[in-house]
């Protein structure tokens, strides 16, 4: 295992927090990325950066920060997003269009701003977080689910255009994870649409969702954690790694049984 110079977005909580631990633990240099740097100080042996992935200026900062002190980086581990729920009729626009400045547009900022030192060097790796929501939706969810659809495609692109440079693209596709994201979608959700004709709809979503990632509920980060060092440490990784609770089984679902199927299977759980 050689030493490599890795670059974590999101690295103040969850996989990213468990990712940037593990990665430390075998000796390679890692940076994290984040906008409350202070989350990640007692993470020890971290490097790290203040960052606001939506801001693209920010981006290429921290990239430029990186290789001037490292010469290289090695490893973009594309972590940092969050789930924007509420019915598409009820989020403002504005709200969306952050959703995607967050989750997709700030990948992207990121990824432009590495590839030129990536392509120079003739190597490296691009690891993007998507999530079984990339393949498969939930009511409530259209904005979230988008952004993951739209990061899929984006990757399977961009692993064919970097193939000639000996950069490899790796998406990491967790089920039901033990974070915050459970505790975060829920507020703004019944915010959006917890009183209008949506009401009831947001009230069953909520519960699911909050039962679902109830301590004991989910799969540690560290699993994840692990498929990600496994991705990185591979001379050939996969283009995908799948693992966390329901991943496999709601992505195979949707995958083979259909649409029809899918969307009984889905509101039956939130009845």
């Amino acid at each position: 295992m050689s030493k490599k110079v890795i670059l974590i977005t999101g690295a103040s909580s969850g996989i990213g927090k468990a990712t940037a631990k593990k990665l430390i633990n075998e000796g390679h240099i890692v940076y994290g990325a984040a906008r409350r740097v202070e989350k990640m100080n007692d993470i020890k042996g971290l490097k790290t950066i203040k960052l606001d992935v939506s801001k693209e200026e920010d981006c290429k900062k921290a990239v430029d920060t990186v290789m001037n002190r490292e010469g290289r980086i090695d490893v973009l581990f594309n972590n940092a997003g969050f789930g924007l729920y509420g019915s598409v009729e009820d989020i403002p626009l504005k709200d969306a269009r952050y959703q995607f400045d967050v989750n997709m547009f700030g990948l992207a900022a990121m990824t432009k701003a590495v590839l030129p030192h990536m392509r120079k060097q003739n190597s490296g790796k691009i690891i993007n977080t998507s999530s079984m929501g990339g393949k498969i939706y939930t009511p409530l969810g259209a904005w979230y689910h988008a952004t993951k659809h739209a990061l899929e495609g984006f990757s399977d692109c961009l692993r064919l255009e970097l193939k000639q440079f000996n950069i490899d693209v790796v998406v990491i596709e967790p089920g039901i994870i033990q974070t915050s994201f459970g505790d975060v979608v829920g507020g703004p959700m019944m915010k959006y649409s917890g009183k209008g004709v949506y009401s009831n709809m947001a009230k069953r979503v909520a519960r699911t969702t909050e039962n679902s990632y109830k301590e004991g509920g989910g799969t540690s980060p560290d699993v994840i954690a692990n498929k990600v060092s496994k991705a990185i440490n591979a001379r050939k990784p996969k283009t995908r790694y799948v693992k966390g609770k329901y991943a496999s089984m709601m992505i195979n679902t949707r995958k083979w049984f259909g649409d029809k199927v899918f969307d009984k299977m889905i509101m039956s759980t939130v009845k």
